[in-house]
């Protein structure tokens, strides 16, 4: 089991899910619609990538331990780049607070870690060799 992706997960998973409730209930008066859409889609984008990294914590039998802390290290990166800098973007804009909008670069460059994890997954499948029961 890798430890810290268990760790992270819980703490992905327990965020998202108090963020989300926030915005739908707390922020649901506050926000207009097309903010409260952008953090249902930071909110379920953080769900997902806390969900694999819970599944990373299994992947030790076939992929390496330096694999899985790439792929770790990408995916932490990714969640707080993308899901981190919307929830700071809708803060921002909630409070008028101008001048930060350049933060908004920090979303899509998230985007490429998280990508990067699943390619770098993709490919320890790939070189993954099943042994078969025969």
């Amino acid at each position: 089991m890798h430890k810290p992706s268990l760790i992270a997960a819980s703490i992905f998973g327990s965020s998202a899910v108090i963020i989300g409730a926030f915005a739908a209930h707390a922020l649901k008066k506050i926000l207009p619609a097309d903010a409260l859409q952008t953090i249902e889609t930071a909110v379920r984008y953080q769900m997902y990538h806390a969900l694999v990294l819970l599944a990373l914590c299994s992947f030790k039998t076939w992929i390496s331990a330096k694999s899985i802390k790439r792929i770790f290290g990408l995916l932490v990166s990714g969640i707080l780049c993308f899901s981190g800098s919307i929830y700071l973007l809708i803060v921002l804009k909630s409070y008028n607070i101008i001048g930060l909008s350049g933060i908004g670069i920090i979303t899509p460059i998230g985007g490429i870690l998280l990508i990067l994890a699943w390619i770098l997954l993709f490919i320890e499948a790939y070189k993954y060799k099943e042994i078969s029961a025969k």
